[in-house]
């Protein structure tokens, strides 16, 4: 499969890489002078490069061409009618002005899968407007419910609008080929960021509608299970979710006080939910009694949901992580390259590209030649125009 991306930041070339992780090649395509924004994004840098832009771009490929300029599209065009699908994060304003809308596109390609990420969709009163992860955060009340109680909202510890419609694009992109496969025609999709974001929302906006009941912010607290939060202990915090009855009575059979859920009066979690503060203060004095490892340790045993608070610095250090090749490295132009793996197994092996990061307009020219057969004098013709 082949994939055109015309994205940039993060939510659209996070899509993009996860295709190129399961096997498509992908083109990315970028504006001559600087390329992808995200390309800018730092310090931290690595060989020179932002590593915000190398976390969403391994496995492509990068060719620069301005697509503003008449001679640009016109080599777009080209690539179009090659390619199974064009990812782009513009509004559909812009999308129709370059003529890059599937209206415009469909006839030089029937088979082509069309994907936009944009803040607010392409429909709608909102459709021109622009956005950031941020912005979309706050629209889908993640952001009102992040935090502790006390405290105003926070942002999400991760770009997770963006990094969700971006799997979400992926996810479509995936079903429309599938789709194709079976009646032979592309695919118009629309992702909006703030809908993707708003669907993750789910457990929280599902019961407001049903019910009225409106959530708050709980900070390392959930507002229905009981008990599912963070604890302190002799040393450090951990978390604990006593999500179902066989683990309430487990969690205090392992600790040495089975009486307790053996107690009628905790014997749902509705019971305990009504009394979850007499619950979290006895709890939290019987956890702070000795270290973490103490109590991690005891707990898994029990076959209790508990773990660690970990740092960034903690996570990439995981043995787990790095003996499932989650977290692995690639040999880049410039030396070695680090990478958070895709996660995902097929038939038992995980998936994901060795290729690293793309330089900007490292395969201008092979993809000129290979795909659209462009001589040299071609290729200088477009690079003297600064079109490439």
């Amino acid at each position: 499969m082949k994939v055109l991306d015309l994205t940039s930041s993060v939510a659209g070339p996070y899509a993009g890489q996860l295709l190129a992780d399961m096997g498509a090649t992908v083109v990315k395509i970028e504006k001559p002078k600087g390329g992808d924004d995200a390309r800018a994004w730092g310090p931290p840098f690595l060989h020179g490069e932002s590593l915000w832009f190398m976390s969403v771009n391994r496995g492509k490929q990068s060719l620069t061409l301005d697509i503003a300029a008449p001679q640009g599209r016109e080599v777009l065009k080209k690539l179009v009618a090659q390619c199974d699908v064009i990812l782009l994060n513009l509004v559909a304003r812009a999308q129709r002005k370059l003529g890059l809308d599937a209206a415009t596109l469909r006839p030089l390609n029937p088979r082509l899968v069309h994907v936009s990420i944009s803040g607010f969709g392409l429909q709608g009163s909102r459709a021109d407007l622009p956005c950031y992860d941020l912005i979309a955060e706050g629209y889908s009340g993640v952001m009102d419910l992040t935090g502790e109680p006390e405290n105003g909202p926070q942002k999400v510890g991760t770009p997770a609008a963006d990094l969700l419609a971006g799997n979400d694009a992926a996810m479509a992109v995936l079903a429309a080929l599938l789709r194709r496969e079976r009646e032979g025609k592309g695919c118009d999709i629309d992702i909006s960021m703030v809908e993707s974001m708003s669907r993750f929302m789910a457990p929280k906006l599902m019961p407001y509608l049903g019910s009225g009941e409106l959530a708050r912010r709980q900070g390392g607290r959930d507002s229905v299970i009981a008990i599912y939060q963070v604890f302190d202990t002799a040393d450090a915090p951990m978390t604990l979710g006593l999500g179902n009855d066989a683990i309430w009575k487990r969690f205090w059979e392992a600790v040495g006080c089975p009486e307790v859920g053996a107690n009628p009066a905790y014997a749902s979690n509705k019971d305990r939910r009504a009394k979850r503060e007499e619950i979290v203060k006895v709890i939290g004095e019987l956890l702070k009694t000795q270290p973490r490892a103490h109590w991690l340790d005891l707990l898994v045993n029990a076959r209790v949901p508990a773990g660690p608070i970990q740092r960034v610095d903690e996570v990439a250090q995981d043995p787990a992580l790095h003996e499932s090749g989650f977290i692995y490295r690639t040999q880049g132009p410039d030396g070695e390259i680090p990478q958070v793996g895709l996660g995902i197994r097929f038939d038992g092996r995980t998936e994901g590209t060795a290729v690293p990061p793309p330089k900007l307009g490292a395969h201008t020219e092979q993809i000129l030649r290979t795909w659209l057969a462009c001589d040299a004098t071609q290729i200088d013709q477009l690079r003297n125009q600064q079109i490439i």
